[in-house]
């Protein structure tokens, strides 16, 4: 079992380290304190908190949903479930969870009213894009100082 410091549990989180030393005070977070007096936070603990909230809407059969999506041809599609909804005038953010990473949508706040997003719900990310980067981090050894191993630039 890997134990966090509350900062990096606090990023995995998506919340502010303040936040998550509240959320300790207040005993919603189970931690170990070190023999120094600091508290840790074990990977399963947090995971516990990623996942979507009991306390959500029960859901209803199929037969019962209005406006079902029968199929969609957007093939990039994420699922996940929302991790946070914040409405301010025209706009809405939505943050879903995928997996352990975080996808940040701008939608209308009609579009929130009428997907009756909240915190805890199942949702599906489909991603039109005409452009698509694809990286890979480069290994340090590769890249000591900056320059291209074997120090001479490559001229076309």
């Amino acid at each position: 079992m890997t134990l966090l410091t509350v900062r990096q549990a606090a990023a995995r989180l998506g919340v502010g380290y303040s936040t998550l030393k509240h959320w300790i005070y207040e005993g919603r977070v189970r931690t170990r304190v070190t023999s120094g007096g600091h508290h840790r936070i074990a990977d399963t603990e947090v995971d516990r908190l990623l996942a979507p909230s009991a306390a959500a809407e029960p859901r209803r059969p199929d037969r019962e949903r209005a406006g079902l999506i029968v199929a969609i041809s957007g093939r990039n599609q994420l699922r996940g479930y929302v991790d946070e909804v914040r409405v301010e005038g025209l706009l809405a953010q939505v943050r879903l969870r995928i997996g352990d990473q975080a996808l940040t949508a701008v939608i209308t706040r009609d579009a929130v009213e009428e997907l009756k997003l909240k915190r805890g719900d199942d949702a599906l990310a489909i991603v039109k894009s005409t452009e698509v980067m694809v990286a890979r981090e480069a290994d340090a050894a590769s890249y000591a100082g900056g320059a291209p191993r074997g120090g001479a630039k490559r001229r076309r």
